[in-house]
């Protein structure tokens, strides 16, 4: 059976020692979530998902979720107690407005929390998330009344939330989206759809659950520009806060999918459902894409979550599986075969995965502070940077740590041989797990495309140019340091790879427009290894400095040579996705569609 531990030290030293986010104390929350703090923080829900949620994991993927006969939908065995527990320790409110019940803590930690609970069940870590999505779309577009209706229960997982976009004939095109709302006279809405896929659409974890859904008000202009979103409980609200009749919201069906059996996937059916208007008509999208790009960043942490879980599980079994003899010789003289991980092909498989879990792991928590300085900064040049940032490599987040995370479970699935393949070591559910964080909240080539097409030349590049200074700067500083040769050169190449790709295709991609799409995807994960470069270097240079100063824990000398590796092994791929982008799209787009 598989096993998890969280990973409180690597978190402790991106928080303490890279970030130093004790220096961020001028921003609402932070100066509340004190080094002890967080600590126990950290402690409390890495006990509670290595001791609640992991072992439901297994529970969960078997039993999946059952709807009735009576349109009821029942969530795997343990799950109702376990979010209870979750909702009754404050994890929904963490991060969550003081006014309405949460804690008010930076969302940088409610981040680090999710890996823990990701890891160990993903599919239920979907509940809250999707739950945090909707109150993140809530606080922004909502009416004071309708944050004060539903973000304290929310908060308080008395009522969980979800996002409806897609529909049968729609998924990444949203303005061919057919849902409509008719307007009444109290100023509610009628609305009457198909939603599909919609991710924790009905359950029985709680007692209401408010759906934010996508629609068109009758009579609005055709597309995107024609869209509303509007709120709608799945049973109603009366005057005094309690729950009044079951609203026209139903689940149809639930999805038979690959993986995540443990999360509700429904397909949900609203017949004249009453619902509110979140933000104003006809900008339905603008209101969304706030709940989208926090969906986003928490997909990007699934990526890295199920890689994490699957590599603790195959170092666990590469220590113990005995097969053939090192290449030098014996190391076991007295077992009849070594341990697997005397094998150099072995360990470059386990340190590919490690080397992308910490700097993932840094750059989650690099983009988390920024989206809180974004959010709580009382300096508009400090959120105009901070938003910047964060929209240059949301996309890059999502595509890259779910591209990889998942080819990570396919790598520690292959460390156990025939065993990967059977289901009680618990690696074939990983690999199937991860896979739908490619998918959903906009597949990985929407991603690269809006990136390429969207993100990159937004303001004249600026959050571009920004970024590539500040790599160079960093490189400069520390360019002529001995010791961080091995971390410097490369990433300065790397850097000039990326610069190149930049250019080509400004330069070549106005004109002939499937330059930028034939391109798109390599331009992505050359941008992600840039980024995992810097934030290597960023970390062996701290690691350096305390070495330097007498700290002697094994940990930061096992940093600086996974750092080495990825510097050696991995962030040289970035000249090869460089080739591909110059290669343009001409032999991409040659072939007829009938000749495929």
């Amino acid at each position: 059976m598989p096993t998890y531990k969280a990973p409180i030290d690597d978190v402790n030293f991106l928080f303490n020692d890279v970030f130093q986010i004790d220096r961020y104390n001028n921003l609402a929350g932070f100066s509340d979530a004190s080094a002890d703090v967080r600590e126990a923080i950290l402690g409390e829900a890495a006990k509670f998902a290595e001791e609640v949620l992991q072992p439901l994991n297994r529970v969960g993927d078997l039993e999946g979720c059952v709807r009735h006969d009576d349109g009821r939908v029942t969530t795997p065995k343990g799950f109702k107690e376990a979010f209870k527990q979750f909702a009754d320790g404050g994890w929904l409110g963490l991060s969550a407005p003081v006014e309405f019940g949460g804690q008010g803590l930076p969302v940088t930690l409610t981040q680090t929390v999710a890996e823990f609970q990701t890891s160990a069940n993903m599919a239920f870590g979907m509940y809250p998330g999707l739950t945090q999505g909707a109150m993140a779309a809530l606080l922004v577009h909502g009416t004071d009344e309708q944050k004060k209706t539903f973000i304290p229960k929310m908060v308080a997982g008395e009522w969980t939330g979800t996002m409806n976009l897609t529909e049968p004939q729609c998924g990444t095109d949203l303005g061919l989206l057919r849902a409509r709302a008719v307007k009444q006279a109290d100023g509610s809405y009628k609305i009457t759809g198909t939603k599909i896929f919609i991710s924790a659409g009905d359950h029985d974890l709680a007692e209401n659950i408010i759906h934010l859904v996508l629609a068109r008000i009758e009579g609005a202009p055709a597309g995107i520009k024609g869209i509303s979103l509007f709120v709608v409980p799945k049973r109603k609200i009366n005057a005094d806060g309690s729950l009044g009749a079951a609203n026209g919201v139903s689940c149809g069906s639930i999805e038979h999918k690959m993986g995540i059996h443990g999360n509700s996937t429904c397909v949900m059916n609203y017949d004249d459902a009453t619902g509110w208007l979140v933000g104003a008509e006809n900008k339905g999208m603008a209101a969304m894409f706030v709940m989208m790009n926090e969906a986003r960043l928490g997909v990007a942490v699934q990526g890295l979550a199920m890689s994490e879980v699957a590599y603790q599980n195959a170092v666990a079994y590469a220590r113990e599986r005995l097969q053939g003899r090192a290449l030098t010789g014996p190391q076991s003289p007295d077992k009849p075969a070594d341990p697997i991980i005397v094998h150099p092909d072995v360990r470059r498989t386990l340190l590919t995965i490690r080397a992308f879990n910490e700097a993932a792991r840094a750059m989650v928590v690099w983009t988390s502070l920024k989206s809180d300085v974004a959010h709580r900064s009382g300096d508009a040049k400090e959120r105009q940077v901070a938003d910047d940032h964060m929209g240059l490599m949301t996309p890059v987040l999502k595509g890259v740590l779910t591209d990889t995370g998942f080819a990570n479970t396919v790598l520690a699935q292959q460390m156990f041989g025939g065993h990967g393949y059977i289901a009680e070591h618990g690696m074939e559910q990983f690999v199937r797990d991860a896979r739908i964080a490619m998918i959903y909240e906009g597949a990985n080539g929407i991603q690269a495309l809006d990136l390429v097409g969207r993100k990159l030349p937004r303001d004249g590049g600026r959050a571009a140019m920004a970024f590539f200074a500040e790599v160079a700067a960093f490189a400069k500083e520390h360019g002529a340091d001995e010791a961080m040769k091995p971390f410097i050169a490369p990433l300065s190449t790397s850097l000039g790879h990326l610069q190149q790709a930049t250019m080509w295709l400004m330069q070549n991609a106005m004109a002939k427009p499937d330059n930028a799409g034939a391109g798109a995807t390599d331009y992505m994960k050359l941008f992600g290894l840039v980024v995992f470069g810097y934030m290597w270097a960023k970390m062996a240079k701290v690691a350096q400095d305390k070495i330097a100063a007498g700290d002697a824990a094994a940990y930061l000398k096992t940093k600086q040579v996974t750092g080495r590796f990825f510097m050696e092994r991995l962030l040289p791929e970035t000249a090869v996705h460089l080739a591909r982008i110059q290669s343009g799209s001409a032999t991409v787009m040659e072939l007829p569609a009938e000749a495929f």
